[in-house]
């Protein structure tokens, strides 16, 4: 082989190879993905701002993990009544709870004007782990801390994480076991489950 066919060989090896990695790029563009949006708190509040007070008051709370136990989370959704919710039990060692932190990130930024998005840090040993956590992947809701594991266990009816609960305005509930592999199927459970669409 003369040295001008081996340069057009390897030109033209290195140009199919560029091309099939652009066409695996734009393959996999469309897919969905739980990667955080990576909104600031203050960049998740200013898209929510306007929001009913009730969703407002949450939003305030953003990011933070809240003491009180179950009965600090019972009484905050009693005030959230005849609204639609959405909670999460999580914990900061939880792989698969981490996984779909970004979905979560997502959809109660997408949705939190008219659903309310509230946390179960479920079974952390400390709530500093649950803060770093938070700082590192943030959400536009408080979690209510619960060592014990007693608050997660009464409210999603199970002793498993990550755990989803869904109330829609007239009470009834749908409950998720398992991490959700995307905020596209986590947001098409928020309206076909809390929203009642």
């Amino acid at each position: 082989m003369t040295p001008t066919r081996v340069s057009i060989a390897a030109v033209g090896a290195a140009l199919l190879a560029l091309l099939a990695v652009g066409l695996i790029q734009l393959a996999g563009s469309g897919a969905p993905s739980t990667a955080p949006v990576k909104l600031t708190l203050a960049q998740m509040r200013e898209r929510l701002a306007g929001s009913p007070p009730a969703l407002a008051a949450l939003h305030a709370q953003a990011g933070e993990v809240l003491p009180g136990g179950l009965g600090a989370l019972r009484a905050r959704l009693a005030a959230l009544r005849g609204r639609p919710v959405v909670i999460n039990k999580w914990a900061s060692w939880c792989q698969p709870c981490r996984s779909e932190f970004g979905a979560f990130q997502r959809a109660s930024v997408a949705q939190g004007r008219e659903v309310a998005f509230v946390g179960i840090d479920s079974a952390d040993t400390s709530r500093a782990d649950a803060l770093a956590f938070l700082r590192s992947f943030p959400v536009s809701y408080p979690s209510y801390y619960d060592q014990s594991g007693q608050a997660g266990t009464a409210i999603t009816d199970s002793t498993f994480t990550p755990v989803t609960v869904f109330y829609d305005p007239r009470g009834r509930v749908f409950i998720h076991q398992g991490p959700y592999p995307s905020a596209t199927k986590l947001e098409q459970d928020v309206r076909r489950y809390a929203l009642d669409a």
